[in-house]
C-alpha cells in the first residue's frame, strides 16, 4: 500500500536517507526537521503516516506527538529514537503513537511497520465512511419531503427519536410507516444494537407468539429444538410491530404484559424473562375504531398510543411529489444504466393530478416502470402505467401549459417558460428550477440571458 508520509528528524543525513528509501517504495515523501514544522504540516496536508524521531532541537517528539493527535486522531504516528527505552515507548503508546522503533532502523521492520500502520488506517478510515453512509442511508435524510404536513410529522419523529417512548406509526398502505421507524432507531441511543422488525398480520397466532417471544423444545408440533424470539434478539435495541392492529385478541393481552411488565415467556415455560426494548408500532387502521368495534383492546391502544406519528398520505402532500419522483428517476436510473434529463411537463402534470392511492410505493414503481420502458431522455406521459393516465387529458394541464406557441422561435418559447414558472413559484428560483428539471445556476443564467425582470414578472397579470 502507498501514501504520503510526512518523515520528522533533526538528524539531515538521516532524514535524507529515509526520504530515499521510501520513495524507492513508492510514497509520497515530506519532510521537516522540527517537532514545531511537523505540527505545522499537518495541519495543512492529508498524511496517511507520520514518522518522526524523538529527540529534536526545539520542540520534540512526544509534544508535537501529542499536538498531531489532537489535530488528527486518527492518523498512524511510528516514533523512532535512538534510545531503546521501555518508559519512552509507553510514553509514546500512551500519547497515540501506533508502534515505536530504534535508531539504527531495520528497513525490513519499517516497511512492515509502515505497511501495517497505513492498512489499518485506511481500514479506519473506510469503516468510518461506512458507518456514515449507513447512518445517512437509514435516517432522516431518506425522506423525501420539504411539504408543511412532512415537515411536521419528521419534526415529532426527531424529538422523539432520542427518548425511550413507545411510538404507534399510523398511516395508508405505502406510505413509509417502516421507513420512519427505521430513521427513529437510528436517531436513538439504541441505534448501535438491533432494529428487528415483523408483520404481524403474515403469521397466525401460534406463529407470531413463538416468533415473538420463543419457544422451548416440544412445545408444539414442529418446535424440534430451543428458540430465542424477537423480543430477546432485540435486546437493548428496537422492535417493530407493523400491523399491529392484525393480532388476534389473545396475543393482545401477551403483548400487553411485555409491554407493562417489560418482561416475557417462551411459549411451553411460564418463567418470566427479563426483557429491554425500544417497541415502535404501526398500522394502517383505525385503532380508535377498532377500539370501538371491540377488536382492539383499550388499554393496549393507550400503552402503544404513546408518541402517535401519523404520516400523510401523498395525495394530502401533492408538492412533494415532483421531488419523490425525481429522487426515484435517479435511483432507478443508475440502477438500470440508463440516463434521463428529467420529466416533461404533461407527465409531471398527470404525476401531480394522479390520487396515488397505492401513494409513495405506487409512485416508486410507476417512475421505475417508465424508466425501464423509456427509449428517450425526458418521462412522458405515454411511458407511465395505464391506471396513472387513464382518467387524464393533455388540456387539463394549466399552470404547466404555455400559451399558443405557433410562429415563436426556440428561444422565444423558452423565455415564455422560465416567466409561466416564476410566476407559479412566486418567484422562488429553487421551486422554479425544480419545475424546470434544472439546476439553479441554470436558471439564474437563462434569466440572464432574455434580460427577464423578476419584480416586473412578478407585478404583471398572468
Amino acid at each position: 500500500m502507498k501514501g504520503k508520509i510526512l518523515i520528522v528528524d533533526d538528524d539531515t543525513a538521516h532524514l535524507s536517507m529515509l526520504r530515499t528509501v521510501l520513495k524507492s517504495l513508492g510514497h509520497t515523501i515530506d519532510s521537516a526537521t522540527d517537532g514545531s514544522d511537523a505540527i505545522s504540516e499537518v495541519e495543512k496536508n492529508p498524511y496517511d503516516l507520520v514518522l518522526m524521531d524523538v529527540r529534536m532541537a526545539n520542540v520534540g517528539g512526544m509534544e508535537a506527538l501529542e499536538k498531531i493527535k489532537k489535530l488528527n486522531p486518527a492518523i498512524p504516528i511510528i516514533i523512532m529514537t535512538a534510545y531503546s527505552s521501555v518508559d519512552k515507548a509507553v510514553e509514546a503508546m500512551k500519547l497515540g503513537a501506533y508502534d515505536y522503533l530504534t535508531k539504527p532502523l531495520n528497513f525490513d521492520d519499517l516497511k512492515i511497520t509502515i505497511e501495517r500502520a497505513m492498512s489499518h488506517f485506511h481500514l479506519t478510515r473506510e469503516n468510518a465512511d461506512l458507518k456514515k453512509k449507513i447512518s445517512a442511508d437509514s435516517g432522516f435524510s431518506r425522506i423525501i419531503g420539504t411539504s408543511p404536513a412532512m415537515k411536521a410529522v419528521m419534526e415529532t419523529a426527531r424529538i422523539a427519536a432520542p427518548t425511550d417512548a413507545t411510538i404507534l406509526i399510523t398511516g395508508d398502505s405505502g406510505t413509509g410507516k417502516e421507513l420512519f421507524a427505521r430513521a427513529i432507531h437510528n436517531h436513538s441511543p439504541r441505534k448501535t444494537n438491533k432494529l428487528v422488525s415483523i408483520n404481524c398480520a403474515a403469521l397466525n397466532e401460534t406463529l407470531l407468539e413463538s416468533e415473538l417471544f420463543g419457544h422451548e423444545k416440544g412445545a408444539f408440533t414442529g418446535a424440534d429444538k430451543k428458540r430465542d424470539g424477537l423480543f430477546l434478539h432485540a435486546d437493548k435495541g428496537t422492535v417493530f410491530l407493523d400491523e399491529i392492529g392484525d393480532i388476534p385478541p389473545s396475543m393482545q393481552v401477551k403483548l400487553l404484559r411485555a409491554i407493562q411488565e417489560r418482561e416475557i415467556q417462551r411459549v411451553g415455560n411460564d418463567r418470566p424473562i427479563r426483557i429491554d426494548v425500544r417497541i415502535i408500532v404501526a398500522t394502517n387502521k383505525h385503532l380508535e375504531q377498532e377500539v370501538e368495534n371491540g377488536r382492539f383492546r383499550e388499554d393496549l391502544f393507550y400503552r402503544l398510543n404513546v408518541i402517535n406519528i401519523r404520516i400523510p398520505s401523498l395525495k394530502e402532500r401533492p408538492d412533494d411529489i415532483p421531488l419523490l419522483a425525481q429522487h426515484f428517476l435517479t435511483r432507478c436510473a443508475q440502477k438500470n444504466r440508463k440516463r434521463f434529463k428529467g420529466f416533461t411537463p404533461v407527465a409531471m402534470d398527470a404525476l401531480m393530478k394522479h390520487p396515488w392511492p397505492g401513494n409513495v410505493r405506487e409512485l416508486e414503481n410507476a417512475v421505475e416502470r417508465a424508466v425501464i420502458l423509456s427509449m428517450g431522455q425526458y418521462i412522458s406521459e405515454k411511458d407511465l402505467p395505464a391506471d396513472v393516465v387513464k382518467d387524464y387529458r393533455p388540456n387539463d394541464v394549466s399552470q404547466n401549459s404555455l400559451p399558443e406557441l405557433g410562429g415563436k422561435s426556440l428561444d422565444e418559447v423558452e423565455a415564455m417558460a422560465l416567466i409561466q414558472n416564476l410566476k407559479q413559484t412566486s418567484g422562488n428560483k429553487t421551486e422554479a428550477a425544480k419545475l424546470l428539471n434544472i439546476t439553479r445556476t441554470t436558471l439564474n443564467n437563462k434569466i440572464k440571458k432574455y434580460h427577464l425582470d423578476l419584480d416586473q414578472i412578478l407585478s404583471s397579470h398572468p
